[in-house]
């Protein structure tokens, strides 16, 4: 049951070329930096990621992205990640637009074996009609489009059917953890963490804080061990490591 590893390098030492990947976290916010830094040591390249973004301010993702190493994105928002837009643009890497809720439901569907579901999300637009552009061809044209999707009435309302998500792997970052892998998450981290380790076939968490079996109340566990592989215990620098996005100053 002891699900601890002793480096980051180690933990994700079985991700090959081509794998997918669920990751957790929103902006600079529960991002697993130390794991993805590790998969940047190891070379891997040609990942398919589903994450709400690719990373931002050069950290997270976006060092896997800036090395090229990323063919395809499944995510819900480009923001100010310029490079991200460049390859987008450029017909360098395919990217699949979902909105976000879906994209959480996609998710957490997919780790409950949930196969597809019913929403009324993007009914009447391109996300279910059809048409948006996967991937451009470089010169402004698009070479891959999304097809669409079935729709359905259920008592006068239109709902479009979205598949759950699973991944070959999973990243996610964590307040607290123990050695079963139960898991509790620190205020906003908590948004597509829990639903990326439950998406991820084999799942692997970085935690702030590691304790021992017993010292987490169960009423307290965000995520039960039984979602999680692996576990790396951070050191108090990589902890405490934690960037800000935009600074705001009030007079």
């Amino acid at each position: 049951m002891d699900k601890v590893v002793a480096t980051a390098a180690e933990a994700v030492a079985d991700v090959p070329d081509g794998a997918s990947l669920a990751v957790g976290g929103f902006g600079l916010s529960g991002v697993p930096n130390v794991l993805i830094q590790a998969l940047y040591e190891r070379g891997v390249s040609g990942l398919r990621v589903v994450s709400n973004n690719c990373g931002a301010l050069g950290s997270g993702l976006a060092v896997l992205l800036s090395a090229g190493r990323i063919a395809r994105v499944t995510g819900s928002y480009i923001g100010g990640n310029k490079e991200f837009a460049r390859q987008y643009l450029a017909g360098e890497i395919e990217v699949e637009m979902i909105p976000q809720g879906t994209l959480a439901e996609r998710l957490r569907a997919g780790g409950a074996g949930i196969p597809a579901f019913y929403t009324p999300a993007g009914v009447g637009t391109q996300v279910a009609e059809g048409g948006l552009p996967w991937r451009y061809d470089g010169s402004g044209g698009v070479a891959v489009a999304s097809p669409a999707k079935e729709v359905r009435d259920f008592d006068g309302t239109e709902y479009v059917l979205e598949r759950g998500i699973r991944t070959d792997f999973a990243l996610v970052r964590a307040a607290r953890g123990d050695r079963h892998g139960n898991l509790v998450f620190n205020k906003s981290s908590r948004n597509f963490n829990p639903l990326a380790a439950m998406a991820g076939r084999v799942t692997v968490a970085e935690v702030e804080e590691l304790v021992e079996p017993g010292e987490i109340d169960p009423d307290a566990v965000h995520l039960p061990g039984i979602f999680v592989r692996r576990v790396v215990a951070l050191s108090p620098e990589q902890a405490a490591d934690k960037g800000i996005e935009n600074r705001t100053v009030s007079v």
